[in-house]
């Protein structure tokens, strides 16, 4: 089932007068567009207010009409997964309902464009861009293998972007009906996939796994990348025979300024034999991120903190020791980035804030009354007493903090922070009172063994 494009709020919408008013419970607003199997839709969820996308199946027609049971099991495929697929990088499927005639998912409505926008010579991403938009891809679809599931059909099309001012700010892996689920005892459909982008080991119909898909998105990158797919020959036989003999062409030949390192990792995650690819995403992905952390990727317009630094530099970090991948994502998102230099004040003595800040970079010391008494680095947290105080009063800071070696910090405020989720929240209470219990720790230690702690 082919994925259509979702147009951002600004894009004329297709219009049809023989719109249905309705789809189940779903009040129907557009007609978004059409895929090879279905139509897809712009309706509104009343319950839980929100929008949502309605891709609705066509009843197969001419010569597929003989084999229907071909569609059903797309279908089938994506519905299994409803409710199960809770990552900031993957669309939510909400609801699947097999009516006879229409079968239609319902699904996160995305405001955004395929990449399939920027696969043009003349509409080609920065490289720090790219490189992004393959890290999050790579989280995400590692987080769904960790499910055992395998997408089968990573390309272009399948990859929804969402665009502020001709920058992507984020990305999203949509369209499941070509999912293999390692732990279904369903039939499942075999030899899926889009040519320009499909493994050699997917094409000749041997068995899968998460490498597969690793292939894919590295097909991706490189048409990001060149403004041209890895193979392209003007008949099937002929492509075919390139995915399973050529060797693409190097990235450093195809555009300025591609560092040997990403051609090296792009190109060697389209290795024909899988054993010779990254081993899992966690691999592929740390090894795109490293290349952002080692600045061999020219930076463009992005100079602040990136996406893929700021999650690893929570990784990083003993205070999100207990986060999984889901909600450190909603860290990064949620919360207030700041890179400061050294002599700025956090704090000062007698000012009121409602702010905590956690280091993921840097160092900070903390004055009272004219003493040092306090150095704190990476991975330590200042100022959660504005979370944490029952009273005004003891939200007001009692020393000077100022930072002493260039920082980067996550900062949260009361109201920003009862934006997170409930699980996120709970995350969060857990590691505060492990710093509350190191802290009280080191006072004993203080009070009991003075020299010790000199």
């Amino acid at each position: 089932m082919s994925t259509v494009a979702f147009p951002p709020a600004d894009h004329p919408f297709v219009t049809d007068p023989a719109l249905p008013p309705r789809i189940g419970k779903y009040r129907v607003l557009k007609r978004l567009g059409e895929g090879a199997t279905s139509e897809v839709y712009l309706a509104h969820d009343d319950f839980h207010d929100r929008p949502v996308a309605i891709k609705q199946v066509r009843p197969p027609a001419g010569h597929d009409a003989h084999e229907p049971q071909i569609y059903q099991r797309f279908f089938a495929a994506e519905a299994a997964l409803v409710g199960r697929l809770q990552h900031p990088n993957v669309v939510q499927l909400y609801d699947a309902v097999d009516d006879p005639q229409s079968p239609y998912l319902v699904m996160e409505y995305v405001d955004g464009v395929t990449l399939r926008r920027f696969c043009r010579p003349d509409a080609l991403l920065s490289l720090e861009q790219i490189v992004e938009i393959g890290f999050k891809c790579a989280m995400a679809l590692g987080y769904m293998a960790r499910q055992g599931l395998i997408h089968r059909d990573v390309k272009p099309a399948n990859l929804l972007a969402v665009v502020e001012h001709d920058h992507v700010v984020d990305v999203k892996v949509t369209d499941f009906g070509s999912v293999l689920n390692l732990g279904s005892e369903r039939t499942q459909i075999f030899r899926v996939g889009s040519l320009a982008y499909i493994s050699p080991e997917q094409l000749d119909g041997a068995e899968v796994d998460a490498r597969a898909d690793i292939y894919s998105l590295a097909a991706v990158l490189y048409h990001l990348i060149a403004g041209r797919a890895p193979f392209d020959a003007p008949t099937q036989a002929a492509m075919m025979g390139q995915i399973f003999t050529a060797e693409p062409t190097p990235l450093t030949e195809l555009r300025a300024n591609v560092p040997a390192s990403l051609d090296a990792l792009v190109r060697g995650a389209l290795a024909k034999r899988p054993g010779q690819r990254p081993a899992d995403w966690d691999t592929f992905a740390q090894a795109l991120s490293g290349l952002i952390a080692r600045r061999e990727i020219p930076r463009g317009r992005l100079q602040g903190v990136l996406d893929s630094e700021r999650f690893n530099m929570l990784r990083g970090l003993e205070f999100f020791a207990g986060f999984g991948d889901v909600e450190l994502w909603e860290v990064v998102h949620r919360a207030k980035w700041q890179r400061l230099k050294a002599g700025h004040a956090l704090y000062r003595k007698g000012e009121q804030g409602q702010t905590f800040h956690i280091i993921a970079q840097g160092e900070i010391e903390v004055w009272r009354d004219g003493t040092k008494v306090a150095s704190l680095g990476r991975g330590t947290s200042v100022g959660e007493m504005a979370y944490l105080a029952p009273s005004e009063e003891l939200r007001t800071h009692r020393a000077d903090v100022t930072v002493t070696h260039s920082c980067v910090t996550v900062s949260f405020t009361p109201h920003t922070y009862m934006q997170l989720s409930l699980g996120t929240r709970h995350l969060f209470d857990q590691a505060f009172i492990g710093v509350l219990v190191r802290r009280l720790h080191a006072a004993h230690e203080a009070l009991h063994h003075p020299r010790r702690i000199l």
